[in-house]
Order: structure tokens, then C-alpha cells, then sequence
């Protein structure tokens, strides 16, 4: 289950969304968030579909790698479903005590797993297709309007960056941990609940231990090389729009405008 985890990794391939400005790839996906939001019928979802399609191909991710990334939100997805299936009000088709399959409910759940896809597998290629530095600098320059009202832009995106980093970091050492304490019997299988959470000590306890560490040494190592925020910085690879950014800012305000006159025609 933990390497099933794909959300802030990086897959190395020279495609068109590799190459794209980070900040394209931010706006991109918060417009495909939004327009999950705004899709309230089959062919909105459908144009939805097409357009996470052509961006799967376009980043050549295999879709097996990133489809895998979905193994960790099953749980969410079924409390998601159930709770929509049952408890939306409208026309009955099976009763099972005070709980009632709906026709609404069906098409409400439907949608609402659909949606919860989506947005997993939109988010994960904008990571899977940008560095954490290109999405530090993407971030930075995107917000750098709110630098003028006191907000610290640049420290915000680099804290976001540093979280993206280390989570498969974290997960490939919560993955060594807990086969070391397998190795020496430690059980995370079975047992009720309570059982579980006690089995679960000794490995969050060095993991905790693990992750203070690394971010001390971060720490030390951004101190002795001289880091002091985003005051008075340069970048070595300045971020410019070129020619395809441009054109993908097009392909998404046609495919938002499509989505929203979908909404209300």
C-alpha cells in the first residue's frame, strides 16, 4: 500500500507537459478542479474525461504508474459512495430499513467517485511532471501579487515544496521500518482496532525520530548555505512563457468555457 503512494514523485521523461512553465501546469489543474466542480451531467464529464485523457498521453507517464496511486484512497472512495448512494433523498428502488437506494442517489454517487478520481489522478500528473524546485519557483511566481500585502511568498512555497519532497521519502522509510519490525515479530495485521493502534507505536515512534532528524539536518544544511529567505534572490533559471504555454492557456480557457455553458444550457 505505501508504494502505491505516487503523490509528489517525479517521473523523469522528456514529453510536452515536462517542458511546459510550472506555472501552466498549476493554472491547468486548478481549472480542471474547478471544472469538476461545475460538471453536473454525463457530458461534462465525458469532455472532463477527454481532456485528462489527452494529458495523460501528452505527459507519457505509464498509466499503470499512475493509475496506482488510486489503491490509496479506495477507503475514502467507498465511505464517499455509500454515504451518497444511500442518503440522497429521492425515488426508492430498494429500501433496507431507514437506509434507501435512489435513483439520485446512484447518479450523485456515480459522479461523486468519478470526481474524487479525477481530482487524485489531475493532481498526481502535476507532480509526476514538475520538480519540486520548478514548483517551488511556480508557486512563488504565481503568488507573487500577495508579496505586497505582507505575505511571505516565497517561504509558503518552499515549506510546500519541502512537504511535497519528503513524502515518498517518508513512505519509503516507513516502508523499511516496518519490515524491520516484522523481522523482529512485530504484527500490523491483526487484532481489533485498539489492538492495531498499539501494534502501531513502534513504528511511528522511530519514523517520528527519522523525520525530526532529516528536518534538522535540512535545516542546518539551508543554514551553511547561507539561506535567509527570498529576500534579494536570484534565479538561476528565471521561468519565461514561450510559445506552447501560451497555446495550452488557450486549450484551457476553451475547455472551462465549454464546461460552464454545459452547466447552464
Amino acid at each position: 500500500m505505501l508504494k502505491d503512494i505516487t503523490l509528489g514523485q517525479y517521473y523523469p521523461v522528456n514529453s510536452v507537459l515536462h517542458r511546459l512553465d510550472p506555472r501552466t501546469k498549476l493554472f491547468g489543474t486548478m481549472i480542471f478542479i474547478i471544472s469538476l466542480f461545475i460538471a453536473n451531467d454525463i457530458w461534462g464529464y465525458l469532455i472532463a474525461t477527454g481532456f485528462l485523457v489527452g494529458a495523460i498521453a501528452l505527459s507519457q507517464v505509464p498509466v499503470r504508474f499512475m493509475v496506482r496511486g488510486l489503491k490509496a484512497i479506495v477507503f475514502l472512495l467507498l465511505i464517499s459512495i455509500s454515504f451518497n448512494l444511500f442518503l440522497t433523498p429521492g425515488e426508492a428502488i430498494v429500501s433496507f430499513g431507514f437506509l434507501k437506494l435512489t435513483k439520485e442517489g446512484i447518479k450523485v454517487a456515480g459522479f461523486m467517485g468519478i470526481r474524487l478520481i479525477y481530482l487524485v489522478v489531475g493532481s498526481t500528473i502535476m507532480t509526476l511532471t514538475t520538480t519540486p524546485n520548478q514548483l517551488t519557483d511556480g508557486l512563488e511566481k504565481s503568488l507573487g501579487m500577495f508579496n505586497k500585502v505582507g505575505v511571505p511568498v516565497h517561504e509558503v512555497s518552499m515549506m510546500m515544496s519541502i512537504a511535497l519532497r519528503f513524502i515518498p521519502i517518508l513512505v519509503e522509510e516507513t516502508d523499511k521500518i516496518m519490515k524491520a519490525q516484522m523481522a523482529r515479530g512485530a504484527n500490523f495485521e491483526t487484532g481489533n482496532l485498539i489492538q492495531k493502534a498499539k501494534n502501531m507505536i513502534p513504528l511511528l515512534v522511530p519514523l517520528f525520530i527519522s523525520a525530526f532528524r532529516r528536518a534538522t539536518d535540512l535545516a542546518m544544511a539551508m543554514e551553511a548555505r547561507c539561506y535567509r529567505g527570498g529576500e534579494g534572490r536570484t534565479k538561476m533559471k528565471p521561468l519565461r512563457y514561450r510559445k506552447q504555454d501560451c497555446i495550452t492557456y488557450l486549450v484551457y480557457i476553451v475547455y472551462l468555457g465549454v464546461i460552464t455553458v454545459l452547466r447552464f444550457i
